[in-house]
């Protein structure tokens, strides 16, 4: 089925519920626009984050000292 499809068949069924069920469908609607939101902002933010150099910090440095750096092993 195509989308304007879908968009008729959903309003037919709308059409025959009670006032009471319509509320929850239009419930329904709104947690789905705010999850898609949602996703987009956090997708948004992790572009930015990931295109940052904040948390450079956390990648693995190189090792300042070696074994041959040590005066004393510890035993």
């Amino acid at each position: 089925m195509n989308r304007e499809t879908l968009i008729k068949n959903t309003v037919n069924k709308i059409n025959k519920l009670p006032d009471s069920e319509i509320i929850e469908v239009s419930y329904f609607t709104d947690f789905l626009i705010c999850k898609i939101e949602d996703q987009i902002l956090t997708k948004g933010i992790e572009e930015v984050i990931s295109k940052s150099k904040s948390f450079d910090f956390l990648n693995e440095e190189e090792d300042l000292y070696t074994v041959k750096d040590l005066k004393e092993r510890y035993k």
